[in-house]
């Protein structure tokens, strides 16, 4: 059996993977959604399919964008076979000269939530994780239409695990295949947290990891035939 499970990053909604879904599913992978509810949406926490046996052919493939790899339940990243990791991080905030900058920019933007500059502090984070194309070429999530109450302390809560992730997220088994894909010119995870992601990779994995940094490409990594380049390197690993 073929399983996905993947999971959107702070700020996005399980939309985003419709296209993903309807390109694997036409190669026989099923494949799970997880939602954070911020927005309409209702939250969903994704688990692995019960009746899936383990042996050479199985796979159990994780792809998260983002904080999304944080915000999967450990026993979930625990049962993979195999990890894409999209513009993601180990830790968002590391030691450096951006450390405070970075650390009062996230509070700041904490401190919006649930106030008048809600709107437009959630505009200017969508514009710069689209940069360098134009948000309106990237998928509109439906937080774009609003909070919920429940969503707003989502955020919240979920901005604060960005701000204090300290590394890889736990039960990560070192024989897992990963590939980390991540975009050259992404507003929103700095260098030296991506570089900081392939060292943590490195020490932790049996084999190093499959790494894919994009030109001209940012955060949404609004690259066209990604996904089929990522399908067919999946499918090239069976």
């Amino acid at each position: 059996m073929k399983e996905v499970i993947a999971m959107h990053g702070w700020c996005g909604d399980s939309h985003m993977w419709k296209e993903w879904e309807n390109l694997f599913q036409t190669k026989q992978w099923h494949w799970q959604s997880g939602e954070r509810g911020y927005g309409e949406l209702t939250r969903f926490d994704p688990h692995w399919k019960k009746y899936f046996e383990k042996s050479s052919t199985d796979r159990r493939v994780l792809i998260s964008h983002s904080l999304g790899f944080h915000l999967l339940d450990h026993s979930v990243i625990a049962q993979a076979t195999d990890l894409i990791l999209l513009a993601s991080f180990s830790r968002f905030i590391t030691l450096g000269k951006r450390t405070r900058s970075l650390k009062a920019a996230l509070n700041g933007m904490k401190k919006l939530i649930g106030t008048s500059q809600e709107a437009s502090m959630l505009k200017a984070f969508f514009e710069k994780a689209a940069y360098p194309a134009s948000s309106q070429d990237m998928h509109q999530p439906t937080i774009s239409n609003g909070l919920s109450l429940e969503g707003r302390e989502t955020l919240k809560s979920d901005l604060d695990l960005l701000i204090n992730t300290q590394g890889l997220p736990g039960g990560l088994s070192s024989r897992i295949r990963v590939l980390v894909v991540e975009g050259q010119e992404d507003a929103i995870v700095i260098p030296e947290s991506r570089k900081a992601l392939i060292d943590d990779l490195d020490r932790h994995l049996a084999a190093k990891p499959i790494h894919w940094s994009l030109p001209k490409t940012g955060h949404a990594l609004a690259m066209p035939g990604l996904i089929e380049l990522i399908l067919n390197w999946l499918e090239s690993c069976a």
